[in-house]
């Protein structure tokens, strides 16, 4: 009788609900890691859509005045200035760019409240397939700016307005459905390294808009588009929701379900407030790198677009560390307020090491971006995903599952309005100096640790009554 290959013989040494579990990590994993990769082209495109203007030979100055005196100038003007991409093209286009950010972010944060809301009616297959496939549309129509020749800033603001308020449908959705399938054990180490879809998502995107940035920077959101609009088909073949053992014949019934559980009562269940506050400005941090570190490291390290692009990565990939990190730290302590106070606590004096390193040299800057990302995004990730699960799934909820997508849409909700103000306040900040970015970024994770130190001390002072 011939023997199994290697590869079906190592499946079947897991049982089938290890199988269902494995497929539902990874499905789940590669979904939000699409929704990140959609996010992150518009950081580095930044680059491209204000360049820094060279100076102008005698021949360019002289065609340019003839341009002007035409007594008939043409209608249409060319695509690119030595500046840019008009509107950006100005000296206002720090403000201009922070705008994006901030209509994006702000339709984020007000629509994620609704959507964990809508999450518990839905069923999490339709719901999600159908954020996805609208996501690529808005993702692609920002590129589709470059291809049809568009000077008009609210073209790309509605862009922005329409893809966050659709984002809104990935978090609570992935958060219940991992919830569904995985339980408390070792829960952090196991979210951990699941939330690392984020750094992931974010260095793809990266790489692919870096691609063509230089050379036709509508593609940069136009290919994200289609690959996040492609795993929206792949959520609605392949998505389960939970083990079918709790569902009616395996199947999800299609129906509006009255939630058994007010929002208020979901807000004041232990811990969610305290977290959510952290959250805020955890997330007002992490969003600032996400949108501005290219840009920074372009301006600071004299590099094109591209190549800062690619580096901005290295934040990213310490974030994945740092995210698996506090998860196994937070199982092993059982504490997890105070494993992100601590990240917190070493985050602050490690931004300012940054901002002063970076400016010594490209490997300074490579060692810091790693280190940085790890302490940025650790508290960040635990967060928003072993401690949401934890609260979701808490005893004063009674055992309601679908509350999962509301406390997490609470908690990644608040935080999502720090993600909005954090670069907004980086493009007003930053004509004044990086500096002053940097300091605004560390009074920021001082805030986030300020909002930890009432469950900080509950946890120590519950492992001192514990101990004795």
């Amino acid at each position: 009788m011939a023997q199994l290959p290697p590869g079906i013989h190592f499946i079947t040494l897991f049982t089938r609900d290890q199988r269902y579990r494995a497929f539902i990590f990874v499905l789940t994993f590669l979904l939000y890691a699409s929704f990140h990769l959609s996010r992150k082209p518009i950081s580095i495109v930044k680059g491209e859509l204000h360049k820094h203007c060279a100076a102008s030979t005698e021949v360019e100055l002289h065609s340019y005045k003839e341009y002007a005196t035409q007594s008939q100038p043409a209608k249409t003007l060319p695509n690119k200035s030595q500046c840019g991409w008009e509107p950006f093209d100005k000296n206002n286009y720090k403000q201009l760019l922070g705008a994006l950010d901030y209509s994006f972010l702000c339709a984020y944060a007000i629509g994620m409240y609704l959507s964990g809301i809508i999450g518990e009616r839905l069923p999490i297959r339709y719901y999600l397939t159908a954020g996805m496939l609208t996501s690529g549309l808005f993702t692609a129509m920002f590129g589709f700016g470059y291809f049809y020749n568009v000077h008009n800033l609210w073209f790309y603001l509605v862009a922005q307005i329409a893809n966050g308020l659709v984002q809104t449908t990935g978090w609570p959705s992935v958060v219940t459905c991992i919830g569904n399938w995985f339980g408390k054990g070792r829960r952090g180490f196991i979210m951990g390294i699941w939330n690392s879809h984020t750094s992931v998502g974010n260095i793809l995107g990266s790489l692919i808009a870096a691609y063509w940035v230089s050379s036709c920077w509508g593609l940069s959101f136009v290919v994200p588009g289609v690959i996040i609009a492609l795993m929206g088909i792949v959520c609605f073949l392949f998505l389960i929701e939970r083990d079918s053992r709790t569902c009616m014949n395996g199947t999800n019934r299609f129906r509006v379900q009255k939630p058994n559980l007010s929002t208020k009562e979901t807000s004041q269940s232990q811990g969610v407030i305290e977290f959510s506050l952290c959250l805020l400005f955890a997330k007002l941090v992490s969003y600032t790198f996400l949108f501005w570190l290219p840009l920074y490291i372009t301006n600071v390290e004299h590099l094109d677009a591209k190549r800062a692009g690619d580096l901005s990565t290295l934040f990213d990939v310490g974030g994945i560390f740092g995210g698996i990190l506090a998860g196994i730290i937070s199982d092993r302590l059982e504490k997890r307020a105070s494993t992100c106070g601590m990240m917190l606590f070493l985050a602050a004096p490690t931004l300012y090491m940054f901002s002063a390193v970076s400016k010594m040299g490209l490997e300074a800057t490579i060692v810091m971006l790693l280190i940085s990302g790890a302490l940025v995004n650790g508290p960040y990730a635990l967060i928003t995903t072993a401690v949401s699960a934890d609260l979701g799934t808490h005893k004063s909820l009674k055992g309601n599952a679908r509350a999962l997508s509301t406390v997490t849409a609470i908690i990644d909700g608040t935080g999502s309005v720090g993600a909005a103000l954090g670069p907004l306040l980086a493009g007003l900040i930053s004509p004044s100096g990086w500096n002053n970015v940097f300091y605004m970024l560390m009074v920021a994770d001082a805030c986030a640790l300020l909002f930890l130190v009432r469950l900080i001390r509950k946890e120590l002072r519950c492992r001192m009554d514990h101990t004795l």
